[in-house]
């Protein structure tokens, strides 16, 4: 099977997906239900995040044909089993975009985007969507961006800090709580108050403009690869970790530190 550049589009992948699915496809690709595919499909978010954080062009666009690729193939197997077809989803999510946007395809005004989150809150609430500010946001996310978003929408109904400033003392209460926990030797108080503390940490960083789902992941590829110098110069020295004291450790993290 050839593709053409320039003739290239959402029906190929289509066809390819119908071709794997075929009396002679792929065994692998025969096999696979959404509920084994929802997986793959979190990897492949994933995927395209690490690739639009790297600023990779070629990555990106790499990712995210995956990521479509692996949309089409859930789509039609929902198509196959006679769910649902791909037109369906195409005129109910246009449907659902025109209506959630009556500030450009009707006659209502929003001059901002604290407006149109403002009616698209009203407009889902009209549809039944959900009772409360909060939404239906995901228990899948990953806890941080939970915790981001759901301090985002109360945010938007006035249940939230003024100033990120004002969140550091309830960081600091949070953290006088913990101490009092570990007096306690509760487990399940400790590990409440831990959550209360991330919850607050996460809210402290929306409220300085930063994604703490992102800020950790920063976080945690720096003391990745500065572990792995750690190991590369515990090595060059000769040394070993049995031989060596936290404080030595500490002393080449800081060199590694003021290099990197």
């Amino acid at each position: 099977m050839k593709v053409d550049r320039e003739k290239a589009s959402l029906e190929t992948l289509w066809e390819i997906v119908k071709t794997l699915r075929g009396v002679n496809g792929c065994p692998w690709d025969k096999q696979q239900t959404p509920q084994s595919l929802k997986k793959y499909l979190l990897e492949e978010t994933y995927e395209v995040l690490e690739a639009i954080d790297k600023n990779d062009i070629s990555e990106i666009r790499e990712e995210l044909g995956d990521l479509l690729f692996l949309l089409v193939f859930i789509i039609y197997l929902y198509e196959e089993a006679g769910l649902f077809t791909l037109k369906d989803l195409f005129y109910f999510t246009a449907q659902k975009m025109i209506r959630r946007h009556p500030h450009v395809f009707g006659n209502e005004v929003a001059k901002t985007a604290e407006e149109v989150l403002i009616k698209w809150q009203k407009i889902k609430k009209e549809e039944g969507k959900s009772s409360s500010v909060l939404g239906n946001i995901p228990k899948s996310l990953p806890a941080l961006q939970r915790a981001f978003r759901l301090g985002e929408r109360a945010g938007r109904v006035g249940f939230d800090w003024e100033k990120a400033e004002d969140v550091l003392e309830k960081v600091q209460e949070e953290i006088e709580e913990i101490k009092s926990a570990i007096k306690t030797s509760s487990e399940d108080k400790l590990k409440e108050e831990i959550g209360d503390l991330l919850f607050t940490v996460a809210n402290f960083s929306r409220k300085l403009d930063i994604n703490p789902e992102e800020a950790l992941r920063l976080a945690l590829d720096k003391f990745e690869n500065r572990f792995k110098l750690l190991e590369k110069e515990i090595k060059n020295r000769d040394l070993s970790w049995n031989e060596l004291t936290i404080k030595d450790l500490d002393k080449i993290w800081e060199e590694i530190k003021i290099k990197k």
